[in-house]
C-alpha cells in the first residue's frame, strides 16, 4: 500500500480506540521495552510527548522510568519547521503550544548527536522498519543529522500487516517496532522477534 492510503487507514483505527484502550496499550508496550532495552543511567534517550487527542502510545510510563534510572531525556520540539531537541528532567515545567501540544520552553537545540535510542512516534510501521508518519518528514531528517548507530525504535499499537510500497531512499527505517505483544528486529541489530 502507498504511504497515503496507510495513514488514512491507520489514523482511523488508532482514533477508534477508547482512552481506556491506549491506556492499556501502551503499557503493554513500556513492559515489552523494559524487557528487550536494558538502559542504564547516564545514556541519552530521545522520547515523544504523547498528544493524548491524537490517541497516541503514552509514553509517561517511559519517562518516570528513565527519570528513577537517571537515565538523561531529550524531546523534539517544532521550531520554524524543524525538530530540534531540549533535555528534560522530572522538575522541568512543560506549557501548552497552539496546538495543544505539551512542549519545554526554550527553542535553543541541546546540539547532541549520539544518542543510545530514540523513541519514535509513528501512525504504522511495516515488517521492514518502513515507519509512516504524519507526512511532515520531520523524523527522516532528525535521523540523517544524528550518530547512525542510535537504536531507531518504533511504538506502535499495530503489528505489521500491510507493506509500505513507496517508501523512499529520504526514508530512514526503524531498528526496532515494540508493539502490545512483539519487539521486532528489523535485520541490523539482534534477532528478529521477541514475544
Amino acid at each position: 500500500m502507498k504511504k497515503a492510503e496507510i495513514r488514512k487507514l491507520y489514523l482511523g483505527r488508532k482514533e477508534a480506540l477508547a482512552g481506556q484502550e491506549v491506556d492499556s496499550l501502551s503499557e503493554k508496550i513500556f513492559i515489552n521495552f523494559i524487557s528487550k532495552f536494558e538502559l542504564v543511567g547516564n545514556q541519552k534517550v530521545h522520547c515523544f510527548l504523547s498528544i493524548r487527542e491524537k490517541c497516541e502510545v503514552d509514553t509517561s510510563s517511559f519517562l518516570n522510568y528513565f527519570f528513577e534510572n537517571k537515565i538523561r531525556v531529550f524531546v523534539p520540539k517544532i521550531v520554524k519547521g524543524k525538530l530540534i531537541s531540549l533535555e528534560i528532567d522530572r522538575e522541568t515545567h512543560l506549557i501548552e503550544n497552539a496546538w495543544g501540544i505539551k512542549e519545554p520552553a526554550g527553542n535553543k537545540d541541546c546540539g547532541v548527536k549520539d544518542y543510545d535510542c530514540v523513541i519514535t512516534p509513528l501512525l504504522y510501521s511495516d515488517g521492514s522498519g518502513n515507519r509512516v508518519g504524519y507526512g511532515k518528514g520531520f523524523y527522516d531528517r532528525f535521523f540523517s543529522e544524528i550518530e547512525p548507530a542510535t537504536l531507531k525504535v518504533g511504538v506502535s499499537f499495530f503489528s505489521p500487516v500491510e507493506k509500505v510500497d513507496d517508501a523512499s531512499s529520504f526514508d530512514i527505517p526503524l531498528n526496532y517496532l515494540v508493539t502490545p505483544v512483539e519487539v521486532l528486529s528489523f535485520g541490523n541489530i539482534g534477532s528478529n522477534s521477541t514475544k
